[in-house]
């Protein structure tokens, strides 16, 4: 599989929906992570990132008055326990946290767990796991080409200076909207500057559709963190 280009990736496609990218900058020195959201409708994009207590962020209605539904689209996407981060694209998080606090793995967590409940999309859940050295793991538990079967998959990556990995929720838009396929897409990281890598992914995501971004470079010799957050809603 070649190495895509991570603004190409995100440029071509309208729609994406909900996505991770982890990896690694060419200097070696950070591990990275980003998460963002799309919404078509008026309830999805009703949403903002804020900081949570447990070390990431949490969804939160931009305006609570037009919140309908909040089943699917308010939860925590990312978390921290023990050094590691957790991104999902829904509240599976906390049940990868909560395992993961018992001592059990996130593929442990997973199996309790199957896409989203929104026939006929059947939303894909997408998981990731960074661990202290920066080598990470990522799942995703879809539907069976659209059937209400469930298929997990689970992969496992070492970090690598100026490589990274790009999973998503759909493969584009439709209706309904179909959903990812493969594995996760292997793209170059190519910037040690957290601001440029932030601004990569946010310019080249769909203007009508995007909403919000967190981004995350963890040093890993000090294993300081820097954030940032970017909502389409102020």
């Amino acid at each position: 599989m070649e190495t895509a280009n991570l603004a190409k990736e995100l440029s071509s496609n309208e729609y994406p929906g909900r996505g991770i990218v982890l990896g690694k900058t060419p200097d070696g020195a950070n591990a990275v992570i980003a998460y963002f959201i799309m919404g078509r409708s008026e309830n999805s994009r009703n949403r903002i990132f804020e900081t949570n207590d447990r070390g990431g962020i949490r969804t939160k209605a931009f305006d609570e008055s037009k919140m309908t539904d909040p089943s699917l689209i308010i939860y925590n996407p990312v978390l921290k326990l023990d050094g590691k981060t957790i991104i999902t694209n829904g509240d599976q998080t906390d049940t990868i946290y909560d395992f993961m606090k018992e001592g059990h793995c996130y593929r442990h967590a997973l199996l309790t767990r199957e896409f989203e409940p929104d026939a006929p999309n059947y939303t894909p859940r997408i998981s990731a796991v960074v661990k202290p050295n920066g080598d990470y793991n990522m799942s995703i538990l879809k539907s069976n080409m659209g059937r209400p079967q469930c298929l997990r998959f689970f992969f496992e990556y070492p970090a690598e200076a100026n490589l990274g990995h790009f999973i998503h929720t759909y493969k584009c838009d439709g209706n309904p909207i179909p959903s990812f396929e493969g594995e996760p897409t292997p793209v170059s990281i190519e910037t040690n500057n957290i601001d440029e890598w932030t601004s990569l992914i946010w310019d080249n995501l769909n203007c009508d559709n995007k909403v919000s971004l967190f981004t995350r470079f963890m040093n890993l010799s000090t294993h300081e963190e820097e954030d940032r957050i970017i909502n389409k809603n102020k």
